[in-house]
Parts: structure tokens; C-alpha cells; sequence
């Protein structure tokens, strides 16, 4: 779709249901909570590398310099201005490329649920779709987009970041049935679409984080690697209803 035809169906969107989205969002769960756990799963193991290797040479260096029990607070410091830059450069790139990554995987994730909506059929790898060099550039930016508007949103007395986190979410799934869109269209398109139906998602993201957070806290944590990925679902139920697809895409 371009980016008239997309910003018409969203100005002449009908009215929506909060009972009938989140008992649709339920209803597409139990379809698709195998591919939200491997979701959850491969997020962590691509993480995992990254945290070792933030991580050990700190532990290295504690268990070096300890004597006695006590930690030599001077050696700590010696080495961490001596790496500081270094170790900082390599974090915040880090985080970026693992952002960037979930980013894809989340967006493939939306591509999942709508061939497991029309019945189609899913395989674990689709869950790499959009983890190309292709659509990387894309997501990049969106995910630079988001930063800078979050920083920006929050420095005005932090209210208007409850405004903007509506449309920010919708980047994503913007992205995934769109990815010929550049990222203005897809900003601009996303922040239209969250402020026409920004508190029925607003009270759905709500609902949604809540009774996540109170049955992760019943099955003591564990719950919440099946759990989490329910948040997307309200999302693609929204869009389904306000934009609708094109779903040539799906057949690659």
C-alpha cells in the first residue's frame, strides 16, 4: 500500500471494541504462543554472548584484585580509566545491534501472526524474516527515531512520553507490513495512527502488562518467557482493523 492509501483508511477508521480486540488478541495467543517462546528464547540467546562478554572482565577483575576479602578499589579504578572509552563504545554498540536484531525478529514476529491468522503456514525460521541486511538500514533508523523522540518527549516534563510511546510502538508493525515504506512514511504513519487510536491502545497496553505481570508473578517468573510476547497481539488486532493488509509479502 503507499502512503495516501494507508493514511486514508487510518482517517476513516471505524470505531473500536476493547472486549472484542482483547478477546481476538486471546484468541490468536493460543495460536501463536510456541513462535512468542522461541521469540523469547532466541532474543536471550543472542543476548547471551553479549552479556559474557560485557560481564567477565569485570568478574576477572574482581576475583584478580581481591585480597583478603577486601577489593582493591584503587586497581578498579587504574583499569576502568584505562578501558572506560573502550568499554563504553563497545556496550553501546552492543545494545544497538541487539536492539536492532529484536527489532527484526519483533517485526517478523507481526509476520508470523498474520500468516497464523489467515491459516497459513509457519515455520521457526520466519522468526528471521526481516533479519536482513536489506531491512537492517530501515530498522536502524527507526530504532535512532525512537531514541531521539523518547529523549526528547521525556526532557518535556516526562508527560509527553505517555503520548508519544503509543505511536512509537506502532513502528514496528508499520514496518513489518510495510517494509517498502521509508522510515519518514513509516514515522509519520505510525504517530497518525497511534493518535487516532491512541486510548483504546493506550488502555489495551495497559490491560495487556497487567495481567502478564500478575500471572509471571503467580507462576514465579517463569510464565513470563510464554507471556511477554501477548503485548504484540492488541497491536495486530488494532492494525488489522484500521489499516488492513496487502498480503502479498506473506508468500515470500
Amino acid at each position: 500500500m503507499t502512503p495516501s492509501e494507508i493514511q486514508s483508511r487510518i482517517n476513516n477508521a471505524k470505531a473500536l471494541d476493547f472486549g472484542i480486540i482483547f478477546n481476538e488478541s486471546i484468541e490468536l495467543f493460543k495460536k501463536s504462543w510456541l513462535y512468542g517462546f522461541m521469540l523469547q528464547l532466541f532474543t536471550i540467546i543472542i543476548s547471551l554472548p553479549f552479556i559474557i562478554i560485557l560481564y567477565i572482565p569485570l568478574i576477572l577483575l574482581f576475583v584478580a584484585e581481591s585480597q583478603d576479602g577486601q577489593f582493591e578499589t584503587n586497581e578498579f579504578n587504574t583499569f576502568f580509566a584505562g578501558f572506560s572509552i573502550l568499554y563504553i563504545l563497545f556496550f553501546i554498540l552492543g545494545i544497538l545491534t541487539i536492539t536492532v536484531i529484536q527489532l527484526a525478529m519483533n517485526a517478523s514476529f507481526f509476520r508470523i501472526l498474520r500468516r497464523l491468522d489467515t491459516n497459513q503456514e509457519v515455520k521457526i525460521t520466519d522468526l528471521f524474516y526481516y533479519v536482513k541486511g536489506k531491512y537492517v538500514s530501515t530498522l536502524f533508523l527507526l530504532m535512532i527515531m525512537a531514541i531521539v523522540i523518547s529523549i526528547i518527549a521525556t526532557l518535556l516534563c516526562f508527560l509527553p512520553i505517555i503520548y508519544a510511546m503509543i505511536p512509537i510502538s506502532f513502528f514496528t508493525i508499520m514496518f513489518a507490513f510495510n517494509p517498502e515504506l521509508n522510515v519518514g512514511d513509516i514515522v509519520k504513519l505510525s504517530f497518525n495512527l497511534g493518535t487516532k487510536k491512541w486510548l483504546i491502545s493506550f488502555g489495551l497496553f495497559f490491560v495487556a502488562n497487567l495481567v502478564i505481570m500478575i500471572l509471571t508473578m503467580l507462576t514465579c517468573g517463569l510464565g513470563s518467557i510464554f507471556l511477554a510476547p501477548f503485548i504484540y497481539h492488541p497491536s495486530y488486532i488494532i492494525y488489522k482493523e484500521v489499516v488492513g493488509f496487502d498480503d502479498s509479502n506473506l508468500e515470500a
